[in-house]
C-alpha cells in the first residue's frame, strides 16, 4: 500500500503537476481560480494514473494539457490563451475517448466501471466550459458562472464518479446502482435546472443530497484496505455532504429570491472544502491502495478477417456439424436440427421490415452496403428468395475453429457473407459469427436454447453473448442486440423471425420461410 502511494504521489507526472501548480499560483491574480488549476494539474492526472497504465501516448496528452494550463497566467495575448485552452480541450477529449474505449472493451460493464467511464467522459464537458471561459464565448451566463460550471465538471462530474467507481469495487449493495445513477445524472440535471427551471435545479440538488448521504452512510459501513484509506475516503465524502447543504440553500435562494448564501461565500467555502478536503483527501485515499477492477476483459476467439473475404474453399453442407453441441437436439423437431446441419438442402424466403423511424438511416446505409456487399438488406418488405452457398474458410486465415461462410444473395446481389464458427467459455458453447466489413469485422456471439420445441438464438444474456466490432486488435461491444427464433409449422416447413435492437429500441425484423428443397419440388409437381 505504501509502495503504491509512493509510486503515484512521487511519479514524474505528479511531481511536475505540483511544481507547475506552485508556479501558476505565483502568477494567478485571483486565488479562487486555483481551485480549478489544482484539479487540472494535480487531482485529474493522479486519478488517471490510478485508472490506467501510463504509456507514452498518455504522457504526451496529459503533459500537453498540464503545460497549457500552467502557461495560461503568463500568456497575455487572447489568441495565445485560446490556443492553450484548445490544447487542454484536446487533452480532455483524449480522456473521454479512453472512457469510451473502457466501456466498450469490457465483457459486462459493472456499475462501478460505468461510474468511472462516465466520469472520464464528463471531463471533456469540463474542458468545453473551460475553453468557453478562456475564449470569452457567450454561453448565456456570466464569465464567473461559466468558470464555476467548468470547475463543477472537474470535481463533481469527474473526481466524484471516479471515486465512487473505486468505492463500488469494495462495496456491493442494491442501493449502489441508484447512487451511481443519480450522481451521474446530477451534473446534467443541475445544468438543465440553471438553464430552464429553478424548481428543477432545487429538485436535482435534493436528489443529489439523498444519493450523497446514502453514499456517506455506506462508506462508514464498508471495510477499506487500511484505516488511513477509510478515514480519508470518508472525510472526502463527508466534505461534500457539508458543501451540498450550502448548494441547497443557494438553489433555494435562486428560487425564492432570498439570497441567504452569496456567490462569494460559495466560492470561498466550496473552494476550501471541495478542493482541499474532498479533492486532496479523496485522491490520496485511493492512491494508498487502488481497488482492482472486477470487470473481465473480452476474451474469446475473434475472426482475423477484415474487409472482403477471399480464398473460400470447398462446399459445406450446413452451418454447424452437430447442433447437439449447443442444445439438446432431441427436444427439437428433426427439421430444425436438419436445417442447421444440412442448410444447403433448404430454400430461404425473407421479408425485411425496417422500423419507420430507422428507414432514413437504412436508406443512407444502403448507399454503402451496395458497394460493400455486406449487410446489404432490401429496403422493401416484399418477400424475396435468398439463394446462396456454404463454403469452407481457411482456419489459418480466420483464426477460429472450422470456419465456414454462408453467402446469401438476392437477385445475384450479395446480402450477407457471414463466417460461422463456434467456441466455448466456462463450459458454455456459443455460435461465433463474423461479418467482414471494411477494415473491421462485426462479431455476433449467440447462445442457443430450446424453448417449447423452438430454437432460440440470442445475443442477450450472460457470458460472451453480444454484438461486437473488431477493428485491428481492439474489440468493442456495440449497443446492438439480436433475437432469432425458428420453429416448425408443419413437416418440412420452418418459419423464423429475426429481431434486432439498438440501445434496446427495435429497428429491424426479418421474417423467414424455410422450405426443404425436396418438399418444394414435390409441391411444384402437384401444382
Amino acid at each position: 500500500m505504501k509502495a503504491n502511494l509512493k509510486r503515484i504521489l512521487f511519479s514524474p507526472l505528479t511531481d511536475i503537476g505540483c511544481l507547475l501548480f506552485i508556479i501558476s499560483s505565483i502568477f494567478t491574480s485571483e486565488p479562487y481560480l486555483l481551485m480549478l488549476t489544482a484539479a487540472q494539474l494535480i487531482f485529474v492526472p493522479i486519478m488517471l494514473q490510478l485508472l490506467t497504465d501510463i504509456k507514452r501516448i498518455h504522457i504526451i496528452f496529459i503533459g500537453s494539457g498540464m503545460i497549457a494550463v500552467s502557461l495560461m497566467p503568463v500568456v497575455t495575448s487572447v489568441t495565445g490563451q485560446i490556443i492553450l485552452a484548445l490544447i487542454y480541450l484536446i487533452y480532455t477529449l483524449f480522456v473521454m475517448v479512453l472512457g469510451l474505449l473502457r466501456f466498450f472493451t469490457v465483457n459486462r460493464a459493472s456499475w462501478s466501471d460505468i461510474s468511472i467511464n462516465a466520469g472520464m467522459m464528463y471531463l471533456f464537458v469540463g474542458g468545453l466550459w473551460y475553453f468557453a471561459y478562456i475564449a470569452g464565448i457567450d454561453t448565456g451566463f456570466s464569465p464567473l458562472i461559466t468558470w464555476l460550471t467548468a470547475i463543477h465538471f472537474h470535481y463533481s462530474a469527474f473526481l466524484l464518479p471516479v471515486s465512487i467507481g473505486f468505492f463500488g469495487r469494495l462495496h456491493h449493495s442494491a442501493s449502489y446502482k441508484y447512487i451511481v445513477t443519480i450522481i451521474l445524472a446530477g451534473p446534467m440535471l443541475v445544468a438543465a435546472g440553471i438553464t430552464f427551471s429553478k424548481w428543477l435545479e432545487l429538485v436535482s440538488v435534493l436528489l443529489y443530497i439523498a444519493a450523497l448521504y446514502t453514499l456517506i452512510i455506506l462508506a462508514f459501513r464498508t471495510s477499506f484496505s487500511s484505516r488511513m484509506q477509510g478515514a480519508l475516503v470518508r472525510v472526502s465524502y463527508s466534505a461534500l455532504g457539508v458543501t451540498i447543504l450550502f448548494s441547497l440553500l443557494y438553489a433555494a435562494g435562486n428560487l425564492f429570491g432570498e439570497w441567504a448564501i452569496s456567490i462569494h461565500f460559495m466560492l470561498a467555502f466550496h473552494g476550501l472544502l471541495n478542493c482541499v478536503v474532498f479533492g486532496l483527501a479523496g485522491v490520496v485515499g485511493w492512491a494508498i491502495d487502488t481497488p482492482e477492477k472486477t470487470e473481465s476483459e473480452l476474451n474469446f476467439p475473434v475472426s482475423r478477417i477484415r474487409g472482403k473475404l477471399k480464398g473460400e474453399g470447398s462446399q459445406k453442407p450446413g452451418l454447424v456439424n452437430n447442433l447437439n453441441v449447443f442444445v439438446e437436439a432431441s427436444r427439437l423437431p428433426q427439421s430444425i436440427v436438419h436445417f442447421y446441419e444440412q442448410t444447403s438442402e433448404y430454400r430461404l424466403f425473407a421479408s425485411v421490415n425496417w422500423a419507420v423511424w430507422f428507414k432514413p438511416f437504412a436508406i443512407i446505409y444502403k448507399l454503402f452496403s451496395t458497394q460493400w456487399q455486406q449487410l446489404n438488406l432490401p429496403l422493401s418488405s416484399k418477400e424475396v428468395e435468398m439463394t446462396g452457398e456454404i463454403l469452407s474458410v481457411d482456419s489459418m486465415v480466420d483464426g477460429r475453429e472450422d470456419p465456414r461462410v454462408w453467402i446469401r444473395k438476392v437477385d445475384n446481389e450479395t446480402v450477407f457473407s457471414a463466417i460461422y464458427s463456434q467456441h466455448e467459455t466456462d463450459g458454455r458453447p456459443y455460435l461465433n459469427i463474423a461479418l467482414p466489413l471494411p477494415f473491421s469485422t462485426m462479431i455476433g456471439i449467440l447462445q442457443l436454447e430450446e424453448i417449447n420445441r423452438s430454437l432460440v438464438l440470442k445475443s442477450e444474456g450472460g457470458g460472451d453473448a453480444g454484438i461486437y466490432l473488431a477493428a485491428g486488435k481492439t474489440l468493442f461491444r456495440l449497443p446492438l442486440s439480436e433475437h432469432f427464433i425458428i420453429e416448425e409449422t408443419e413437416e418440412g416447413l420452418l418459419v423464423a423471425m429475426h429481431k434486432m435492437k439498438v440501445f434496446g429500441v427495435p429497428f429491424l425484423r426479418i421474417d423467414y420461410r424455410i422450405i426443404q428443397k425436396e418438399m418444394s419440388a414435390i409441391s411444384k409437381r402437384f401444382d
